[in-house]
């Protein structure tokens, strides 16, 4: 097959990822959780039923997609980090990176996710996915200088990332996210350092 074509269809198929993904955040936080089903957001995305299922196994995974994204995306810019950067500076840089690749999500988005994460099985699946990203950081920083365990540090950062995201949203922007992350990052790498 030709890697053009194999190029071209792994974008399609990204481009319908993130299609169905944005449907179902926008049709939760107009209707609810309970309100939409999978049969609402494939007619949003203007796909059949049968290829959301090809995508997706139901509404909760559409609805993470974004940020399971961006997790991966994390991981991998972390391990390409210099070899001679600690575990710390790995993980900041990567952030770092992160951010200039994708941008700051804006405050609505931030606000629109934060409401489709209320309902008890995307808390859970939510939960199960943060667990997921902490030990693949882990994994991913165990190489690296470090003055605490890796899963320590890996959870103490993404801690911090969490609590910039709620502080972020609180002041209303009066800082960008980066600026709120940062300052809280360096709090939180005092015992690190």
């Amino acid at each position: 097959m030709d890697t053009t074509t194999l190029g071209l269809r792994e974008r399609k198929k990204a481009e319908t990822r993130q299609a169905v993904h944005e449907a179902a955040l926008r049709l939760v936080v107009e209707h609810g959780f309970d309100g939409v089903t999978v049969e609402a957001i494939a007619d949003a995305a203007n796909i059949s039923r049968r290829t959301f299922s090809n995508y997706f196994a139901g509404k909760e995974d559409a609805l993470l997609y974004g940020e399971e994204e961006r997790f991966r995306r994390l991981v991998a810019l972390v391990q390409e980090q210099p070899p001679g950067h600690s575990a710390w500076q790995a993980m900041r840089a990567a952030i770092l990176d992160l951010y200039e690749e994708v941008g700051t999500p804006d405050r609505e988005w931030a606000i629109r996710t934060r409401l489709a994460k209320k309902h008890p099985a995307l808390l859970a699946r939510q939960l199960a996915n943060h667990a997921a990203l902490e030990r693949e950081l882990a994994q991913a920083i165990a190489d690296r200088r470090a003055p605490a365990r890796p899963r320590v540090m890996a959870a103490a950062f993404l801690g911090a990332l969490r609590l910039a995201t709620f502080q972020w949203i609180e002041e209303e922007e009066a800082r960008s996210l980066l600026e709120v992350g940062e300052e809280i990052l360096d709090e939180v790498a005092r015992p690190f350092t």
